[in-house]
């Protein structure tokens, strides 16, 4: 019987793909602290698990009609970001998938409310959120992307994950979860942006939205999923990328509202050109 080793809201902000004197010369002279927190994730939770498996939940993979899960035995190749080519331009990526549970984690997630499909499709494009958190994470194991539907509202993301969840408790895997996305994401107008590259939180595009993810941390900390679900509509209006679907869908493979694994963060909170960034990883009790 398979099950759900840990699972981490992890930050892929284009920041992390920069090189060092870059990141230095942007933040003040300072690195961020996404980055050594990824190296201290890898060190401390992926070296410690060694999951068979993970399943990354990519707040910029936006389908529209369903869900949608890769399927393929394995991908490989470079990747150039055409939203911001000079800072990810020809990173390598090969990942080993899981075609069997991914057929699964269809099957079930259709079965829960949320149609998705699983896709093998060999020209299906990859996106920064699952290649940055690669490129820092992957060490062998299986990896497989979940989507966001555009479409998607909070029970549906839920559903998705309720049957994700069902999906690994019938596989033999044991899975690592990754919602690979932010809190709060609105980006300051391009006029702006060059005056608020550095990390410093101050720079959050609205203090309301910076408040409301503080909000969202303590509930972390403090394991009340339950909250940050039942507020949704609150949070919403602070603009969380990909609607929080990532988190949602991480959420529901955990026991929606019942889940109550605390948080520890693995970096700061900071600011990216408006958005909010931050990794927190929840170890199962």
């Amino acid at each position: 019987m398979g099950k759900i080793v840990g699972a981490a809201l992890l930050a892929h902000a284009p920041t992390i793909m920069l090189p060092e004197e870059v990141r230095y010369e942007l933040n003040d002279g300072k690195e961020i602290s996404l980055v050594p927190g990824l190296r201290r994730f890898k060190n401390e939770v992926m070296d410690v698990l060694k999951p068979d498996t993970v399943i990354l939940f990519d707040s910029h993979w936006f389908t529209t009609v369903e869900f949608c899960v890769t399927a393929h035995d394995r991908r490989t190749g470079k990747f150039t970001s055409d939203e911001l080519p000079r800072g990810m331009s020809q990173v390598p990526y090969d990942l080993k998938g899981n075609p069997e549970l991914a057929r699964k984690i269809a099957e079930h997630a259709t079965i829960c409310g949320a149609r998705t499909s699983a896709i093998d499709d060999p020209y299906l494009p990859i996106h920064y959120p699952t290649v940055n958190i690669a490129h820092y994470l992957h060490g062998g194991e299986e990896w497989i992307t979940v989507g966001c539907a555009q479409t998607g509202e909070t029970p549906d993301f839920l559903a998705v994950g309720e049957g994700i969840g069902k999906a690994i408790a019938e596989s033999d895997r044991r899975v690592l979860l990754i919602a690979s996305g932010s809190m709060s994401h609105r980006f300051w107008p391009l006029s702006q942006l060059h005056l608020h590259e550095a990390s410093d939180p101050i720079h959050i595009s609205r203090p309301a939205a910076r408040e409301a993810d503080y909000e969202r941390l303590e509930w972390f900390y403090n394991g009340d999923h339950a909250s940050v679900i039942d507020t949704m509509p609150e949070f919403l209006k602070h603009v969380p990328e990909a609607r929080f679907g990532h988190y949602l869908m991480m959420a529901g493979a955990c026991g929606g509202r019942d889940w109550d694994w605390t948080g520890v963060r693995y970096s700061e909170y900071e600011n990216a050109t408006g958005t909010s960034q931050v990794h927190v990883y929840f170890a199962r009790p």
